[in-house]
C-alpha cells in the first residue's frame, strides 16, 4: 500500500472491534475523505463553501446503524430484487428478504456496504479499494472480485469506477449511495433538479418496478427542463431511465442548491436512481435532509426481461463509473 500526502488514517472501530480507516483526497478546490466500511464517502468540502455537500458522520456505530447507507457503495445488488430470489440460467436463487417479508433491499445481509475493503493503493488523489466476495453468500453465485478506484481532479472532479468479476454465472449491479444537500441546510427543499431522461420505472407500493417505463411527459417525474422541488411533490424513490444499455460517460442529472452550489452527476450507467431521504434519518436529523442519487442499472431486472441486464458471466468483468462534479455558487448554473 502507498500512502500520498492525502494521509490514511484511523477513523474508528466497528462493534466486534475491526479498525475502520479513512482516506482523505484533495486537488484543486476538492476535498473528500473515505472510509474503507463500506468504501463510504463521507465528507466532501468545496473552498469557499463552509459546509459539507454530502451527509456523514464521525462515528462509526451511525454507519453500523441507521446510517448504513448513507456514502455506501452497495452490491453485489442495489436497490430490490422481488420475490426475492432470480434465476440464474436454469437455477433459481434465493436471497435474504430483508423487506416486507419478500423483496432483497441492497443485497441484504451480503451487500457490500457492511463490509470492510482493503486498500490497494492510496496517493493524493486516488484510492482503489478492493473486495471479495464468497460464492454463496447471501444466495449470490460466484466468488467475485470487487474494485472501487476513486479519483480527484481539478478543478472540482470525484470519479468513482467500479470493476467486477465473477466465476460463477451471477448478478452485479452496484451504485454509490451518497445523500446531498448542497446547502447545509436541515432538508433539500429548495434545490433545482434537472434529469436528462425520457422515461421512469413506475412501482407497486413496495417500491419494486411494475414492469412498465412509462414516459415522463405530462408527469411529475418530468425534470428534463429542471425545477425547484420541495420534500414530497412528488414523492421521490424512483428510477429514471437514460438509456437501453450502458454508454460512454455522459452528464445526465444537475442539482443546485438556493446557495447556488453546483452538482453535475455524469455516468456509463443506463438508469439514476433519486430517493427523497424520507426515512433516511442521521441521528438527530429530520426527514428529508439529503436527496439520495444512485447510478445504477435498472432495478429488478431479473424479473423484469426489457429491462437491461445485470447478469454478469463467469470470466467477465463490468466496469461501471460515476463522476460528480462541483461548482461554487458563482458558476452554478447548469
Amino acid at each position: 500500500m502507498q500512502n500520498g500526502a492525502g494521509g490514511i488514517r484511523e477513523f474508528g472501530r466497528m462493534a466486534d472491534g475491526a479498525k475502520v480507516q479513512a482516506i482523505t483526497l484533495r486537488a484543486g478546490a476538492l476535498s473528500v475523505t473515505l472510509l474503507t466500511l463500506g468504501a463510504i464517502l463521507q465528507e466532501v468540502r468545496l473552498a469557499g463553501v463552509a459546509h459539507g455537500l454530502t451527509l456523514g458522520s464521525d462515528r462509526v456505530a451511525d454507519y453500523e446503524g441507521a446510517m448504513r447507507y448513507h456514502g455506501s457503495l452497495i452490491g453485489p445488488v442495489v436497490n430490490r430484487l422481488s420475490g426475492a430470489e432470480a434465476r440464474i440460467g436454469d437455477v433459481l436463487h434465493r436471497f435474504e428478504a430483508n423487506q416486507d417479508g419478500c423483496i432483497t433491499l441492497h443485497g441484504s445481509a451480503a451487500g457490500t456496504h457492511l463490509k470492510l475493503w482493503q486498500i490497494a493503493r492510496a496517493t493524493d488523489t486516488e484510492a482503489l479499494l478492493t473486495l471479495t466476495l464468497p460464492a454463496g453468500e447471501g444466495g449470490f453465485p460466484g466468488r467475485r472480485q470487487v474494485q472501487a478506484l476513486w479519483q480527484i481532479a481539478a478543478p472540482a472532479s470525484l470519479t468513482l469506477t467500479i470493476s467486477a468479476s465473477t466465476d460463477a454465472d451471477t448478478l452485479i449491479n452496484f451504485a454509490n449511495h451518497s445523500y446531498w444537500n448542497l446547502d447545509g441546510s436541515s432538508t433539500w427543499a429548495g434545490h433545482s433538479l434537472r434529469i436528462a431522461s425520457d422515461r421512469y420505472l413506475p412501482t407497486t407500493e413496495a417500491f419494486t418496478p411494475t414492469g412498465a417505463i412509462a414516459d415522463v411527459a405530462g408527469t411529475a417525474m418530468d425534470f428534463r427542463e429542471g425545477r425547484a422541488i420541495a420534500p414530497g411533490d412528488p414523492l421521490l424513490d424512483t428510477c429514471f431511465c437514460l438509456s437501453d444499455s450502458a454508454q460512454p460517460l455522459r452528464d445526465v442529472l444537475w442539482l443546485t442548491g438556493q446557495s447556488g452550489v453546483g452538482l453535475t452527476v455524469a455516468t456509463t450507467e443506463p438508469g439514476i436512481q433519486v430517493y427523497d431521504g424520507r426515512n433516511a434519518l442521521r441521528p438527530g436529523q429530520a426527514p428529508h435532509e439529503g436527496l439520495a442519487i444512485e447510478a445504477q442499472l435498472w432495478p429488478d431486472a431479473p424479473a423484469h426481461p426489457a429491462f437491461p441486464s445485470i447478469l454478469l458471466r463467469a470470466g467477465e468483468s463490468r466496469a461501471q463509473t460515476v463522476q460528480w462534479r462541483f461548482a461554487a455558487p458563482q458558476a452554478a448554473r447548469p
